[in-house]
């Protein structure tokens, strides 16, 4: 059956030699409906993001590329605004009828750290064409905050799809109908829409500004940074706020999302009609994401916003994404949040799992 590939169906991949890695498979590395990918011993600090392009190696641009190389195995910072490329442990052999596409990590993108995916012949990042057969590239730029990183840290992930499997309005609307995917009214066009939430029930808080001159994360440290070293609070009395050109935002979705067992999802990129913004780095929502066993209950979505061009008046209950669910080929074994470390179960406003709970 076609379909996104689950858990099992990665380890037999694993299994015949389709992903293989310079290293064993660690225990979690295989999540629901994706893979998560390692950093290896060396980064190459370059000077400009690319593409190798078709025909081309990504190893031949990088001797044009290149300024200097960095080892990782002590620990090395990644200083912000610069970018780098990391030659990943894992590699891929696909069979021809299956296709891949990685997002950065849901604590990746919540630390404003552009992490893009790369391969031999590409003209898209994080996308992989049926039956690529090469090594796999990670290109990162921190964008709010240097970082320390080491060899096996995963910052990205790729999941794996056979054949078409994303689901028209017409379909999506009848999951709605059938189990709930959205709290509220399901607005559904080209995907699952969502919005903003700058009314906060309890509280003031609506959400988190990057500050610009912050310290180093060392992306090890799960719970020892105080989010004041590195954020400010966002509080929205009126329903609104101003985003400032170039500044990073943590806010979170009016509505509580719910993905069924036997689908996963995935945050599309934002339209520049409905503003000159960006909703999301980490755009994978895998099955089971706001799922009770008793039925789908919903968990609120974080959105990763950075502004661009002009200050753009954000407001509460503003369209700002959507979601494309796509078709799983069968369930996975375990679900997230049922099992396995999920970090962001049934989450409202949250930080990256690098900071206290305010």
């Amino acid at each position: 059956m076609s379909g996104v590939l689950p858990s099992q169906s990665i380890v037999e991949m694993i299994t015949r030699g389709q992903i293989a890695a310079e290293l064993p498979f660690a225990d979690g590395q295989v999540q629901p409906a994706s893979l998560d990918l390692r950093l290896g011993s060396t980064a190459y600090r370059i000077r400009a993001s690319f593409l190798a392009g078709k025909g081309n190696r990504v190893s031949d641009r990088l001797e044009q590329l290149q300024m200097h190389a960095i080892d990782l195995s002590q620990g090395a910072v990644l200083e912000k605004n610069c970018v780098y490329l990391v030659p990943l442990q894992e590699r891929l052999d696909l069979p021809g009828g299956i296709n891949a596409v990685a997002n950065a990590k849901s604590s990746t993108g919540r630390l404003d750290l552009l992490t893009r995916l790369i391969t031999d012949g590409g003209v898209e990042f994080d996308r992989i064409g049926a039956g690529y057969t090469g090594p796999l590239y990670a290109e990162i730029c921190p964008r709010s905050f240097s970082v320390l990183v080491r060899p096996g840290m995963r910052l990205n992930q790729i999941r794996f799809r056979d054949g078409k499997v994303a689901l028209d309005d017409a379909a999506l609307k009848a999951l709605h109908e059938e189990v709930g995917l959205v709290s509220g009214q399901a607005v559904i066009s080209e995907g699952l829409g969502f919005s903003v939430d700058l009314r906060p029930e309890t509280g003031s808080l609506a959400g988190w500004r990057a500050k610009p001159h912050a310290g180093v994360i060392d992306l090890d440290q799960i719970g020892r940074y105080r989010p004041s070293d590195f954020w400010e609070r966002i509080e929205a009395e009126d329903g609104r706020i101003i985003l400032d050109p170039g500044a990073f935002y943590i806010l979170v979705s009016r509505e509580a999302v719910h993905i069924p067992p036997d689908y996963a999802a995935e945050m599309a990129p934002y339209v520049a009609m409905v503003g000159e913004f960006r909703v999301h780095y980490a755009g994978f929502f895998d099955p089971g994401f706001g799922h009770a066993p008793a039925g789908g209950s919903g968990a609120r979505g974080v959105l990763e916003v950075r502004c661009h061009e002009a200050p753009f008046v954000l407001e509460h209950g503003q369209i700002v994404g959507r979601l494309v669910y796509e078709r799983m080929s069968e369930r996975p074994e375990a679900l997230y949040g049922q099992g396995i470390a999920s970090n962001y179960q049934g989450q409202g406003l949250k930080l990256s799992k690098h900071f206290r709970t305010p």
